[in-house]
């Protein structure tokens, strides 16, 4: 894995073999920051990102100068991991061990993005079931965007606050906002 733009270009990181994770890949992850950073100012958002992994997307936030990041994971080696790597690389992370789910119906923070990385088998209704509590729990700021990251074999388009999906391969990004619809 290695950190595609910012400060940290082309640093490689070595997570350890043992950790339950699917990185996203260099490809995919290069091309959602090229959409998002036609969007944002990355020093002055605030981030989450569920089923966080190894951190992949968390470091490329930190790297472009994002200084508020949430990281959850339920997997003890994965928090061990991105505690780890953020102190070393003086990213400001904070790391939460906990299921996802509990998180999004306790937390009482807004995000401007939040990004979804769960395991591909996950089941469709746990995919929409992320989209819901967002929105339901409005846990998205003005100008907010929710990202799930999923099979390319998985639509999730049906949802009302759903706005595009982009293919790479086998992986696909979807992505939601609280849009309004201009009125005549």
């Amino acid at each position: 894995m290695r950190i595609i733009s910012g400060t940290h270009r082309g640093k490689q990181l070595i997570a350890p073999k043992q950790l339950p994770v699917r990185p996203t890949t260099d490809f995919a992850k290069e091309s959602l920051f090229n959409i998002l950073n036609n969007s944002y100012y990355f020093d002055s958002i605030s981030v989450l990102d569920l089923f966080a992994g190894t951190g992949n997307i968390c470091y490329e936030f930190g790297s472009r100068g994002c200084q508020d990041i949430t990281a959850v994971d339920s997997h003890s080696g994965c928090v061990q991991y991105i505690s780890k790597t953020a102190e070393s690389l003086s990213y400001p992370i904070e790391v939460v061990k906990g299921d996802v789910f509990g998180y999004l119906e306790k937390t009482l923070r807004k995000f401007d993005i939040i990004f979804a990385d769960p395991p591909y088998e996950i089941a469709p209704e746990d995919l929409e079931r992320i989209v819901s509590l967002v929105f339901e729990r409005e846990l998205l700021n003005d100008e907010g965007l929710l990202i799930i990251e999923h099979s390319s074999k998985i639509s999730i388009e049906e949802h009302p606050y759903f706005e595009q999906v982009r293919k790479y391969g086998g992986t696909s990004f979807s992505f939601f906002s609280f849009y309004e619809e201009e009125e005549a």
